[in-house]
């Protein structure tokens, strides 16, 4: 079943997923295209990558900025959903000083926290301000207990990790969006795809013509941030 731009976009973009799993993990190029036309600030993809991935405070994987131009009374705002761009040439990965780091053959940068240190050095090396430390911190320390929702296991990488003793990883790791890649493997799409009220997030498998995010850059002028750093993100903002 090819997709095509008009009809319900999930439901396109989740038979997309579905074609692509059913292809070798090498034959398969993840990416993620947001609409800047549409996208309205209202950082609901924010919050339900946190609610989805468990994140601490100061982990933020989908921040949203906001950038003001033109000269008064001519002035705009754009509101720039800011994933990790899962960069070609991920200046994280020679970096990382054990190989914690690395790229997936379906193009998705990962992080192994078994390997992972903490030593921050990935969380400097990216450009696009992308990581962060897990400090082991909760939201409601200092109330009268931790509440347990915020010990919930999160399952990054299709495997479960336990918030729930002082060491256990991804605590004191480096984190950052990972294309909610448990989601994916299950014939799913990413938390914040399915939750933008605009619908003005894609996400799919570019070495698939016939997937929406290709034919979306095919018929829209496109951008990508800092790719004067030679990175090759693999995250596409469409004009």
């Amino acid at each position: 079943m090819s997709s095509s731009v008009s009809g319900d976009k999930l439901l396109i973009m989740q038979e997309d997923v579905k074609r692509a799993l059913a292809r070798p993990l090498s034959q398969r190029q993840w990416a993620m295209v947001i609409d800047l036309k549409k996208c309205a600030g209202c950082h609901a993809c924010t919050i339900a990558c946190i609610a989805e991935n468990v994140l601490p405070p100061h982990v933020i994987y989908r921040p949203v900025l906001e950038q003001e131009s033109g000269v008064f009374p001519n002035v705009k705002k754009q509101f720039i959903p800011r994933p990790c761009m899962h960069c070609d040439k991920p200046p994280c990965v020679p970096a990382c000083p054990v190989g914690a780091t690395f790229k997936q053959a379906d193009k998705v940068v990962a992080v192994n926290y078994e390997k992972c240190i903490g030593c921050g050095r990935c969380v400097t090396a990216c450009p696009y301000s992308a990581r962060a430390l897990d400090d082991g911190s909760f939201y409601t320390e200092g109330t009268p207990a931790v509440q347990g929702y915020e010990k919930r296991p999160n399952f990054e990488y299709n495997q479960q990790w336990k918030r729930d003793s002082a060491f256990a990883a991804p605590k004191g790791r480096a984190r950052k969006c990972t294309f909610c890649i448990h989601r994916v493997s299950q014939g799913l799409l990413p938390a914040c795809t399915v939750t933008c009220v605009g619908r003005a997030t894609y996400f799919g498998d570019l070495a698939d013509p016939n997937a929406l995010v290709s034919k979306l850059l095919k018929q829209r002028k496109y951008m990508r941030l800092l790719e004067n750093k030679g990175t090759n993100p693999r995250v596409y903002y469409l004009l």
